[in-house]
């Protein structure tokens, strides 16, 4: 099979819905707006939440509380087995020398190193968070997970 082979399963295509194009059609006279007012004109919309002029749902209902989202704690996150896409003359491993090879964004947010893979090389890792397994396959290589503040 090629992709210039493949087709598509048979009833997956339909046509072009054509309204407006008389009764014989199913979609003639109000072609599928139903009957007069603002829904059946042109270029008009009616935003969210309106209705009507009724006073809306999201302002009667009360607006209280507090959202965390503005002060969390962002990571950049990490896992050991990219580690050892770093050159091998890299041993000395913090949130810049990621950043200069392209494995994490930006160093505004802590680091935090994940478990997944394995390292075969001593690094001497600096990163704010460290999970058991990451800290464990580290230091079982011969290097050191030290954690920052």
């Amino acid at each position: 099979m090629k992709l210039h082979e493949l087709k598509n399963v048979p009833g997956a295509v339909h046509r072009k819905k054509r309204v407006g194009c008389g009764e014989g059609g199913g979609h003639g006279k109000t072609s599928g707006r139903g009957g007069k007012g603002q829904t059946a004109r042109s270029g008009s919309s009616i935003r969210p939440g309106f209705e009507g002029g009724q006073m809306p749902l999201y302002r009667k209902l009360p607006h209280r509380g507090f959202n965390n989202y503005n002060f969390r704690t962002g990571y950049e996150t990490i896992n050991v087995g990219d580690l050892a896409k770093l050159d091998a003359s890299v041993t000395e491993i913090n949130a810049e020398t990621l950043r200069q090879a392209g494995l994490i964004r930006s160093t505004d947010s802590a680091l935090k190193v994940l478990g997944d893979g394995e390292v075969t090389r001593a690094f001497k890792v600096t990163a704010a968070k460290f999970t058991e397994s990451a800290k464990a396959k580290i230091e079982k290589a011969g290097g050191q997970a030290i954690v920052a503040e």
